[in-house]
């Protein structure tokens, strides 16, 4: 079931650059009336603001702060649609051994798992008040295969995967549409050091809203995660293969 942007109110994590200023950019495009674009200081989302005005609010947010997802919450009471981009990768490259890895992936944890996690039970109870709503977890074409060169962020967004599954499952009594979207590379500072082609974050964007309001549930942005998708889907071990032959 499609679900239609043009009037609604939306809720954007990691807001200030990449591809989620670009799907707050997407979403005011497709008719949003409001967007809340949440950072975790403010002052990096004055190019924003100044692009869309009053259309977009902007919310102080680290989404591993409880205190501060329950101030989100109070702020933003009419919202419709959770977009959940805020992440993190913090490490890669390394042998199995480095130690670098687990303090590397503890981060990676708490902000691409834990914070997507904790955002969704703050905010599904608002999404059932306000008509059940729909949420949209960024997650990773490392979500469905890991990738050794990065072991410990792969592993954490293959839990956002997870955890995506169950919310779908879970609240879709109280009418809430739960999104997966497992891009490839995007140009992005995040993704600096990969080394694959990447597409434009408002080309990313535009597709993941395209999407949103198709009503596909599992959502591949971009030309690189479309192919590797249907290798997955088709062959989950020839996909795992491929990447296992990734290693620096």
């Amino acid at each position: 079931m499609g679900y239609s942007i043009a009037g609604k109110t939306a809720f954007v994590t990691g807001a200030n650059r990449g591809i989620g200023e670009s799907i707050v950019d997407a979403l005011v495009a497709a008719g949003a009336a409001r967007v809340y674009a949440a950072a975790r200081k403010v002052d990096d989302l004055a190019p924003i603001l100044a692009r869309h005005g009053a259309r977009v609010v902007a919310v102080r947010l680290d989404v591993t702060d409880p205190a501060q997802i329950e101030d989100a919450v109070a702020a933003a009471p009419d919202v419709q649609l959770l977009v959940n981009n805020a992440g993190v990768a913090g490490y890669g490259g390394g042998a199995f051994d480095d130690p670098r890895w687990l303090a590397a992936g503890r981060k990676e944890m708490e902000v691409n798992y834990f914070g997507t996690f904790a955002m969704m039970q703050a905010f599904a109870p608002l999404l059932a008040k306000n008509g059940g709503g729909a949420i949209a977890n960024i997650g990773s074409m490392a979500s469905l295969v890991s990738f050794p060169l990065f072991i410990a962020y792969s592993a954490s967004k293959a839990a956002t995967h997870s955890i995506t599954q169950a919310a779908r499952a879970m609240l879709k009594a109280q009418g809430t549409q739960v999104f997966g979207v497992y891009p490839g590379p995007i140009d992005t500072r995040m993704a600096e050091a990969v080394p694959f082609q990447k597409t434009s974050p408002a080309d990313a964007a535009r597709a993941i809203v395209a999407a949103i309001e198709a009503g596909t549930e599992d959502i591949f942005p971009d030309p690189m995660s479309q192919a590797m998708g249907a290798a997955f889907f088709a062959d989950p071990k020839a996909v795992e293969r491929q990447t296992s032959s990734m290693v620096v």
